[in-house]
C-alpha cells in the first residue's frame, strides 16, 4: 500500500538560475523543494527569498559528482531515507551568452556526468524525471520565413565540429541518456525542448539581449542588438514555461514536447516596446552576430496544446512590464 505524504519532496538541479529559481518559487506553495546548485551561471540572490522557508534547503554541490541525499543533516527533516524523492527537475547547464566559451567544459560535464548522476537519484527514488532541453537540438534557424515553424518530429542539424557544439549536440547527447534510463529502467522521463524564455531575474550584462535591452533602456543608453534590423526571435514569458513543466511532469506522458511561443517578433520591434515602455530616450544600434545569441528555430506547439491544453497566456507586453519592473527593482538595489 502506497503511502500519501503531505508535501512531496521535489528537487530542483539548477534552481538558482533564471528559471530554476521561478520554478522553485511556484513549487514551493504546495511542496518541500531541494535546491541544488553551484552557481557556476546562477545568482545567489536568486533564491535569498526562498531561504527562510522551513520547506526550502539548498545545497551548494557541482553535480558531476553524485550526490548523498540522505548524508546531508540539513535534510534530516525532509525524511527522506522513509519518503525518498518524488519529483526531479533537471535544469542543470552553465547559460552564460557571454562567458559561453570559458564555460565549454562545464557544459560539457552538464550533458554527461551530471544528466547521469541526477537520472541516478531519480532511479534511486523512482521519481518523476523532468529534463529541460532546448530547441537548440533542432539546429539554428535556417529558414528566416515567419511562417516556418518546427515539430517535435524533425531531426534537426546539428554541426558537431563547431564552437557551439558543446552545448547544441550535448543538448542531443543529454535526452538520449533520458530516453535511454526510460527505456532500459521503465523510469518514468519526460523532456520539454524550451524555445527562447524571458522574464524577471534574467541575468544582466551576458549578452542575452532582452534583459540588457530593458537595464539601458532604463539608464538612457544604446540598446544593441547583435544582427541586423530582421533578426527575429520567438520570446515566452517565464511563467508559461513553468506552468508546462509542472503540467508534463505530472501527466502520463514522456514527450518531448516543444515549450514556447509560436510568435515570431523581431527584436527590433521588442527594443522600441521597451523604450515606450520605459519612456527611454535611448537610440537601437546594431552590431556584429555573437556566437550564443543567434537565430533559432519557432516551435510547432501543437503537441503539447493538444495532448495537455497549454499554451502560453502572458502577452508579450505584459511580459515586458512585468520584467522591466523587477529589473527597475534590480537597479535601485544596484544603486544605478
Amino acid at each position: 500500500m502506497s503511502v500519501i505524504f503531505d508535501k512531496k519532496n521535489i528537487l530542483v538541479v539548477g534552481g538558482a538560475g533564471f528559471i530554476g529559481s521561478n520554478l522553485c518559487d511556484e513549487l514551493i506553495k504546495e511542496n518541500k523543494v531541494i535546491c541544488v546548485d553551484d552557481f557556476s551561471s546562477s545568482n545567489p540572490k536568486n533564491i535569498d527569498h526562498l531561504l527562510s522557508d522551513p520547506n526550502f534547503v539548498l545545497i551548494n554541490h557541482d553535480m558531476s559528482q553524485p550526490l548523498d541525499l540522505e548524508s546531508l543533516e540539513e535534510l534530516d527533516k525532509f525524511k527522506i531515507p522513509f519518503q525518498g524523492i518524488q519529483e526531479i527537475y533537471n535544469l542543470a547547464c552553465p547559460m552564460s551568452a557571454k562567458d559561453f566559451m570559458k564555460n565549454r567544459e562545464r557544459v560539457l560535464l552538464a550533458n554527461s556526468y551530471v544528466i547521469k548522476n541526477v537520472l541516478d537519484l531519480a532511479l534511486k527514488y523512482q521519481a518523476k524525471f523532468l529534463h529541460f532541453s532546448s530547441s537548440v537540438v533542432y539546429g539554428l534557424r535556417e529558414n528566416s520565413s515567419i511562417n516556418s515553424k518546427i515539430d517535435e518530429k524533425y531531426l534537426g542539424q546539428v554541426d558537431i565540429s563547431n564552437d557551439r557544439a558543446c552545448y547544441d549536440e550535448g543538448k542531443r547527447f543529454a535526452e538520449v541518456f533520458v530516453n535511454t534510463y526510460r527505456q532500459m529502467f521503465q523510469l518514468d522521463t519526460k523532456i520539454i525542448r524550451v524555445f527562447r524564455v524571458y522574464g524577471p531575474r534574467m541575468t544582466l550584462g551576458d549578452d542575452q539581449m532582452l534583459s540588457d535591452f530593458i537595464f539601458n533602456a532604463l539608464n538612457n543608453e544604446d540598446i544593441v542588438i547583435f544582427g541586423d534590423k530582421d533578426f527575429s526571435s520567438s520570446l515566452c514569458y517565464v511563467d508559461d514555461v513553468i506552468d508546462a513543466a509542472i503540467r508534463v511532469i505530472r501527466s502520463e506522458l514522456s514527450g518531448p514536447f516543444n515549450v514556447g511561443s509560436e510568435e515570431d517578433v523581431k527584436l527590433y520591434d521588442v527594443a522600441q516596446k521597451i523604450i515606450k515602455l520605459t519612456e527611454s530616450q535611448s537610440k537601437i544600434v546594431f552590431e556584429d552576430n555573437k556566437l550564443f545569441m543567434t537565430q533559432l528555430n519557432i516551435p510547432d506547439t501543437y503537441k503539447i496544446r493538444n495532448e495537455l491544453a497549454w499554451m502560453p497566456v502572458v502577452t508579450l507586453e505584459n511580459g515586458l512590464k512585468k520584467t522591466i519592473l523587477d529589473l527597475q527593482a534590480s537597479r535601485q538595489n544596484l544603486n544605478f
